[in-house]
C-alpha cells in the first residue's frame, strides 16, 4: 500500500461543517490501492467502562464512500452525525494487498486496538459552528453599457447606433444603461434567470467602468439612484437577487483621490491610499516599454488604473463605507469583487464582518483565477468565479485538447478542493465579459455549445448565462465580446432551448444544488454524470465521432432517437 499517497488535512476542504450536527470527511489515497476506508469516531468526552472495570475510549464505525476518481488519486468521503456538536475522528485503511493502517493526526500507526484507543492521534473537531449558505440562483450577467438602451437622453456624446453586428472599439458607446435593464425584465424573467449580476454601475471614465471615479453615484449614463432603487425592486419582486461588481484593487485616474495626489503629490492627504514610490507621478514609467521602474503600483501596468493601499486604515474605512451603503440603501444581496486576489486578507475579513454584519446570507463572490482556498475558509468569501472549471470544460468539449477521462478527473479533483458548500456556490460560467463567447469558442457550431452548456448546469455550483448567450450571440475576445445585445432573436429556438434549460435547473435546484456529484466515462465513451439529492439526475454526453447506443428515457435531450446518441447529443434523466 502507498503510505506516501494517504492525504487528509483536517478543518479545511477535508473536514467541515454541513449542518449543525453533521461533518462531512474526505480522505485520499492512491488510484486503485486501497480496498477500504472506515472512519472510527465518537465524542472526545465519551468512555465506557470495559471488561476490566477500566475507562476507555468509545467509538463507532462507518466505512467511507470512494466518491470520485482524479488524475493520481482516489477520493473518499463521508457524512458523521454529532449529537453533542464535536467529534474526534481516526481512518482505518485496508489496502489491495490486505494490509491495515490507522491514519490519524499524529501519523499512521499500525492497526492494534491499543492504537485504536490512543486519544492522541484522533484527529479533533472541538466544536460544531453553523453558518449561513446561494445554491438555486441561475445568473444573468449583464455589461450594462451593451444591454439596452431604454433612455436617449442619458447617451454620450458620440453614441453609435445599436447594431448587434458591429465589431465594438474599446471606446466605442451604444447607449446602454439601467433602463433598458428595467424594460427588459420581464424578459429576464420568461427567461427564467433569477439573479443579476451587473458589470460596475459607478461613475467612471470608461465604457466598462472598471476605472471608479466614484463609488457612492451611479454613472448619469446608467441613470440615478432613484432609477437604480425602482430597479432592484422590481427585481426583487421577481424574485431575482442582485449582485454588483465593484474594483477596491484600484480606483480610476479621475477619481477625486487620485487627482488630489496628482495636484499635491507628498501633501496630499491622500498620498498614503496608493502604493507611491517616486515623484513626479508624470509621466507614468511603464516597464513594458523599457520606462524604467513603475512610480506608483497599478492594475497590471495601467496608468490610469493607480493600485489602492488596502492595508490604509482609512482605505479600509472608505471602502467598507462603499461596500455597506449600497447594502443598507438598496438591499442589494451580492458583491463580486473584481482583481480579488491582488487585495489582503485582513481587508477581506473585515469586508466580510461588515457585509454579513447587515445581511448574514450576503453573497460574496471573488474573481480569483487560480486556487482559491485562502478565500474560501469562511470570513472572507462564500465563493470565487470557477473559472479551472470554465477551462476544463472548454478544453473537452469545444476545443478537443483534453480527453473526456482527463477532464472527468480533473473536475473530481477540482471538487476535492473545496468544502461541498463552498462548491455549490461557486460561480459557474463558459463566457463572461473578459473571455469570448461560448459559441465562438464551439466554432459558431450551436449543438456543441449547448451541450456545454448543458454539461455546465448540470454541475455542482451556481451557473451564471452571459448576456446575449441565449440569443446565440458570438464574439471574439474583448472588445468583440461586448457586443450590442440582439433583441431580434427574443424567443427563437436558441432563446427557447436555453430557457428549457433554466428552467430545468430551476426545477431541480434541491439536487442540482445541494446533491452529490460523480464524473466517469463508460466504456462506450460516454461521459456520465449522476447528481443525487431529492432525487437522482443521471445524464450522458457524446463527445465522441460516432453514435453511440444509449437506453433512456430523457426528460431533456439533444441529438438522441431511436436508442442512438449522437454526437453533441445529451440525454438527462429524473428517477
Amino acid at each position: 500500500m502507498n503510505l506516501a499517497a494517504m492525504s487528509h488535512r483536517p478543518e479545511s476542504e477535508d473536514c467541515f461543517l454541513y449542518t449543525n450536527k453533521k461533518l462531512r470527511l474526505r480522505f485520499h489515497t492512491a488510484q486503485n490501492d486501497v480496498a477500504k476506508v472506515v472512519v472510527l469516531y465518537g465524542d472526545p468526552y465519551w468512555q465506557e467502562l470495559d471488561q476490566h472495570q477500566q475507562y476507555r475510549l468509545s467509538y463507532q464505525r462507518k466505512p467511507m464512500s470512494q466518491i470520485g476518481t482524479g488524475q493520481v488519486a482516489d477520493h473518499w468521503g463521508v457524512t458523521l452525525e454529532a449529537p453533542y456538536q464535536r467529534l474526534q475522528y481516526l481512518f482505518e485503511v485496508t489496502g489491495q494487498d490486505g494490509s491495515k493502517w490507522l491514519f490519524g493526526d499524529r501519523g499512521l500507526r499500525k492497526d492494534t486496538e491499543s492504537a485504536r484507543i490512543d486519544t492522541g492521534n484522533y484527529f479533533r473537531v472541538p466544536y460544531f459552528h453553523e453558518i449561513d449558505r446561494v445554491k438555486e440562483t441561475v445568473w444573468y450577467q449583464i455589461f450594462p453599457e451593451r444591454f439596452a438602451n431604454g433612455d436617449s437622453t442619458n447617451d454620450p456624446v458620440g453614441t453609435k447606433p445599436w447594431r448587434p453586428s458591429d465589431h465594438p472599439g474599446r471606446d466605442d458607446y451604444y447607449g446602454g444603461d439601467l433602463q433598458g435593464v428595467l424594460d427588459h425584465l420581464d424578459d429576464l424573467q420568461a427567461l427564467g434567470v433569477n439573479g443579476l449580476y451587473f458589470c460596475p454601475i459607478f461613475t467612471a471614465s470608461s465604457n466598462h467602468k472598471y476605472d471608479t471615479i466614484d463609488y457612492l453615484t451611479i454613472d448619469p449614463d446608467f441613470g440615478d439612484k432613484t432609477l437604480f432603487a425602482k430597479l432592484v425592486n422590481e427585481a426583487h419582486k421577481r424574485g431575482m437577487r442582485v449582485m454588483l461588481d465593484a474594483v477596491f484593487n484600484h480606483m480610476g485616474f479621475a477619481s477625486m483621490q487620485w487627482q488630489d495626489v496628482l495636484a499635491n503629490g507628498k501633501k496630499s492627504r491622500f498620498a498614503s491610499w496608493f502604493h507611491i514610490h517616486d515623484y513626479p507621478l508624470t509621466p507614468f514609467h511603464n516597464p513594458l516599454k523599457g520606462e524604467g521602474a513603475p512610480q506608483y503600483d497599478t492594475f497590471a501596468f495601467e496608468s490610469r488604473m493607480p493600485k489602492l493601499d488596502t492595508a490604509n486604515p482609512a482605505v479600509q474605512d472608505y471602502l467598507l463605507q462603499v461596500a455597506t451603503y449600497w447594502i443598507q440603501a438598496f438591499d442589494i444581496d451580492a458583491w463580486r469583487l473584481d482583481v480579488a486576489n491582488e487585495v489582503d486578507h485582513h481587508f477581506w475579513k473585515r469586508f466580510y464582518s461588515a457585509v454579513t454584519a447587515i445581511k448574514p446570507d450576503f453573497y460574496i463572490l471573488g474573481e480569483v483565477w487560480h486556487s482559491s482556498q485562502p478565500w474560501l475558509n469562511g470570513d472572507e468569501f462564500s465563493g470565487v468565479m470557477n473559472y479551472a472549471f470554465t477551462q476544463q470544460i472548454e478544453d473537452h468539449f469545444l476545443t478537443g485538447k483534453q480527453t473526456a477521462a482527463g477532464m472527468t478527473a480533473l473536475l473530481t479533483d477540482q471538487l476535492m478542493l473545496y468544502r461541498d458548500q463552498t462548491n455549490q456556490v461557486m460561480l459557474n460560467m463558459l463566457d463572461l465579459h473578459d473571455t469570448p463567447r461560448l459559441l465562438t469558442v464551439a466554432g459558431d457550431d450551436i449543438e456543441l455549445a449547448l451541450q456545454a452548456l448543458t454539461f455546465a448546469f448540470l454541475q455542482t455550483g451556481t451557473p451564471c448565462l452571459y448576456y446575449g448567450t441565449e440569443m446565440g450571440m458570438d464574439g471574439e475576445n474583448d472588445p468583440d465580446d461586448r457586443k450590442p445585445m440582439d433583441w431580434t432573436k427574443l424567443g427563437q429556438p436558441i432563446w427557447q432551448r436555453v430557457a428549457k434549460l433554466i428552467g430545468f435547473r430551476r426545477e431541480h435546484a434541491a439536487t442540482l444544488g445541494r446533491g452529490t456529484t460523480k464524473l466517469e466515462v463508460t466504456p462506450s465513451g460516454l461521459i456520465k454524470v449522476v447528481r443525487h439529492g431529492r432525487e437522482t439526475l443521471t445524464a450522458y454526453f457524446n463527445t465522441t465521432a460516432s453514435s453511440v447506443p444509449l437506453t433512456a428515457a430523457p426528460v431533456l435531450h439533444q441529438g438522441f432517437a431511436q436508442n442512438e446518441l449522437a454526437p453533441k447529443g445529451f440525454v438527462v434523466a429524473v428517477n
